[in-house]
């Protein structure tokens, strides 16, 4: 089977989609243009044609399309090719696909889940690393008291409070009506640094 690929709508922009006969191989959040969204794509799936997409691939797109309108949305039914990336990475991504929308975990809680709670930054540089964003929720996990982390997309952690945001996750620990940990009406600006 050939290596395909399509770019779909969002609520964030257009995604694209890579995939094989084993499940999807990538899936790229927004570049700004159509040809960059392809650029990024076919470094995840070398050689992908574009095409149209097969029944579970348009399934797929439209779980995911489905979570960036709000609706909470399992993609757990999405196969994945991950056979090819290293085994730690592929641990890391496991538990990163059993966090809801709305949720999040921390880089720490994933480390703590493999063994060893000292390798937060390895679970850090894995999620960077991850060729299928949206369904391997990466935007989910968090650094330390809530603090955002990293985000290796287009548009950095902007994507991520506002995937985030789409999501209602709530802070470590709240219930009910607590606070959303992203307010959609403040600035994300960074802080200013006193010096």
């Amino acid at each position: 089977m050939m290596t395909g690929l399509a770019l779909f709508d969002t609520a964030i922009g257009r995604c694209g989609v890579a995939w094989g006969e084993r499940g999807l191989l990538g899936v790229q959040l927004p570049e700004g243009d159509d040809a960059r969204t392809r650029a990024r794509l076919l470094q995840k799936a070398p050689g992908a044609r574009e095409t149209a997409p097969p029944e579970e691939v348009r399934r797929a797109c439209a779980a995911m399309t489905g979570l960036l309108d709000g609706k909470a949305t399992d993609l757990s039914f999405i196969a994945l090719d991950t056979d090819h990336l290293p085994a730690f990475n592929r641990s890391v991504y496991d538990i990163a696909r059993t966090i809801p929308p709305g949720e999040t975990m921390t880089y720490g809680e994933i480390a703590a889940r493999l063994g060893d709670k000292l390798r937060s930054r390895a679970v850090g540089k894995a999620l960077g690393e991850n060729p299928l964003p949206i369904v391997i929720p990466c935007h989910r996990v968090l650094a330390a008291n809530g603090k955002t982390g990293g985000f290796s997309a287009n548009g950095g952690v902007t994507t991520k409070f506002r995937m985030l945001t789409i999501e209602r996750a709530k802070t470590a620990g709240a219930s009910g009506d607590a606070p959303m940990l992203f307010d959609p009406g403040l600035s994300i600006a960074p802080r200013r640094r006193r010096g």
